[in-house]
């Protein structure tokens, strides 16, 4: 069979005329679907049934959550978004065609109720850290993604407040946003209101104290307002300046640049990114987390590169900085197609991995022990190795087992065999099988990198099906949990019931149809190797019925196999080479199975064995449409050119006159 063209035309970005786009036509027989992909539908169905659960039991008619109370400290806008920070993520992925407009309405409706609260200010957060904005924010980047013409005005706006300096957080002068908790309200001075940061016991057992360098911070039972290292010296140390969470802005800045192509965004992105680089290097490759008003690393802080708010020495240590960091350095390589970026963080990771111990879990001074007992489970006593997540005077401490979060994305980014060769390294270290799935489920809603590239290093053909049941076992935990609480009158102290409780999970989707890694947490535009509309319903996200399974991520070499489990209808898929459209699909390899002879006559027995054929086109293009009649499968091995166009929101159904001039390759107004 050759390559067709469809009825179907697409608008490139390239400013050339709408063109078909290509089609390959399935024609291989299922005969014996693939336990993953029966695992996977499986996995859609029950998804749809706990987003309702949840949407019945936890919210009200107008998409609010159900709380009574008040939130009493700047913190607090997180845990409501974040609820639903999957939801369209899901939809993407092929969820139920009202999942989108029902997360629109938990955005609204949390909106109104945080703004009811004073925690927003024209619907956005008035002033916090950006740990905790960029977890707010994932949910408005799925919508943007989702419905890019129902959103670009919120994103456009939001992104102002940063790339405008008239908004009183950017300053172009000395390249810094100027204050740790900054948003929509320039008044909103420090980190926090009345005499000391609210800082409970239960947290500074588990993650110490800021500023703990300061003379007479020996006595741990002084009263926070009485206690310098919370009140007045914290306040006049840490409360203005840059720091490097803030570095997650450029996730915000960036959606705005990928929904107008306006090239100030991309600008602002290059300056503000471009500075934290040359900290970095100045500073031996390690990122600062600190620099004061007037521009210099250490300004407020007696010239100590470390100690800023949620910086190297307080309270998370890599945990913050690195994700942030990295938000930031893959949006720089993006606008300007220089992967050079990634280096303020590959020099930090390296050299954070460069101090590493090999110890048991049980030996090591983590903060984080409630996250690791629940993931290592019988491995908390296996020596492995771990690496410092924090630095103070007397040098790096934190210590917590090696997490492939950063470095697959670096990697999942480049393809580079140095980042390759970096997690293959690691997993040589490690003294924990890399293949072991268990079924835990992290507020980040990830954590299974390991076995998912011990999958794709082609070490674990079951992981699949692992995966999925593993998944299957993280919603119905979730189900329980929920029939447990959903009467409870949540108090403040208890908002992360709800997302604690969202049944939503989508990491064992995201990796195995798209390619991909789960989102950065902090702020973090999702990254795929491929995505999928049904072209029938012209929406995002894979037809009912039909699974994918991406068993390969090599450029030259992306393999996916799609199966349509309905008997009786054919559908249409359209494959998208990476999140954005901006890899192209130059040729493709596919399966076909031309001689029916299979079938035999009429008082066969039993089947023949299908001769199966593989053919190859050419393509050149974002775009592949795939036609798969009813009990049939395909497997597509795709050529692709990576990051080879504009990233933009665009769909395979948009006419070239729907996309930004900037997208077209013309001059934008």
């Amino acid at each position: 069979m050759t390559i067709s063209p469809a009825d179907r035309t697409s608008g490139e970005d390239n400013g050339e005329p709408a063109r078909p786009v290509p089609e390959v036509h399935a024609s291989v027989p299922l005969l014996e679907p693939p336990g993953w992909a029966l695992a996977q539908r499986e996995l859609f169905d029950l998804l749809d049934h706990a987003w309702r659960r949840f949407d019945r039991d936890f919210t009200g008619p107008d998409g609010r959550l159900t709380y009574s109370g008040r939130l009493t400290t700047r913190d607090g806008v997180d845990d409501f978004y974040e609820v639903f920070f999957n939801w369209p993520q899901l939809y993407l992925l092929g969820g139920a065609d009202d999942l989108l407009a029902a997360s629109e309405k938990h955005w609204e409706g949390v909106t109104r109720q945080l703004t009811e609260l004073g925690m927003l200010q024209d619907e956005y957060e008035r002033g916090y850290d950006w740990f905790h904005q960029g977890e707010s924010l994932l949910l408005l980047y799925f919508l943007c993604m989702a419905a890019p013409e129902r959103w670009t005005e919120r994103a456009v706006r939001f992104a102002e407040l940063y790339a405008d300096p008239a908004k009183g957080n950017y300053d172009p002068e000395h390249r810094i946003i100027k204050r740790p908790h900054n948003g929509s309200d320039p008044d909103r001075q420090g980190l926090f209101d009345g005499d000391a940061y609210p800082w409970l016991p239960k947290e500074a057992e588990l993650y110490g104290f800021p500023l703990d360098w300061l003379p007479g911070t020996g006595d741990t039972q002084l009263p926070p307002a009485e206690d310098p290292r919370l009140g007045k010296s914290m306040h006049e140390r840490m409360g203005s300046g840059d720091t490097a969470v803030n570095l997650a802005a450029a996730g915000l800045v960036l959606n705005a640049w990928i929904l107008t192509g306006e090239e100030r965004y991309r600008d602002w992105i290059v300056e503000y990114v471009g500075a934290w680089r040359e900290r970095t290097e100045a500073n031996d490759g390690l990122i600062p987390d600190n620099v004061g008003p007037d521009g210099e690393v250490g300004g407020l802080l007696e010239g100590r590169w470390y100690g800023g708010h949620y910086g190297w020495s307080w309270p998370h240590g890599w945990h913050s900085v690195g994700h942030a960091a990295l938000v930031a350095a893959l949006a720089a390589a993006t606008v300007t197609g220089d992967d050079d970026h990634l280096s303020m963080v590959t020099s930090g990771l390296d050299a954070v991995i460069g101090n590493g111990k090999v110890m048991a879990f049980s030996e090591a001074d983590s903060s984080l022990a409630s996250r690791w007992v629940v993931q290592l489970a019988e491995d908390v006593h296996t020596p492995t190795l771990h690496v410092p997540y924090r630095y103070r005077d007397t040098g790096w401490f934190d210590y917590n087992p090696v997490t492939a979060a950063v470095p697959v994305a670096l990697w999942h980014h480049t393809m580079s065999a140095a980042d390759r060769s970096r997690l293959e390294r690691l997993r040589e270290a490690s003294g924990i099988d890399w293949s072991v799935v268990r079924p835990y489920r992290l507020k980040e809603e990830a954590g299974h990198e390991e076995p998912w590239f011990a999958f794709l290093a082609g070490d674990d053909p079951h992981y699949p099906e692992r995966i999925l049941a593993a998944a299957q076992a993280q919603v119905r935990h979730r189900l329980a949990r929920m029939d447990r609480y959903r009467d409870l009158d949540v108090p403040e102290a208890d908002i992360h019931l709800w997302q604690q409780s969202n049944p939503v999970v989508t990491e064992a989707l995201v990796q195995l149809t798209w390619g991909g890694p789960q989102v950065l947490y902090n702020g973090g535009l999702q990254q795929a190797r491929l995505r999928y509309y049904d072209a029938d319903a012209r929406r995002a996200g894979l037809p009912p019925r039909v699974s994918a399974l991406v068993s390969s991520i090599d450029p030259e070499a992306t393999v996916v196999e799609l199966v349509n489990l309905d008997p009786e209808s054919t559908r249409t898929v359209i494959v998208q080479a990476g999140a954005f459209a901006q890899d192209t699909i130059k040729s493709v390899r596919y399966t076909s199975c031309e001689d029916g002879s299979w079938v035999g006559d009429m008082y066969d027995y039993g089947h023949g064995r299908p001769v199966v054929t593989e053919t190859q086109a050419f393509v050149d293009g974002p775009w592949l449409t795939v036609l798969l009649p009813a009990s049939t499968r395909i497997r597509l091995t795709l050529g692709l050119d990576l990051r080879a166009r504009t990233p933009g929101y665009r769909t395979p159904f948009d006419s070239p006159s729907a996309e930004p001039a900037a997208h077209r390759g013309e001059d934008a107004p």
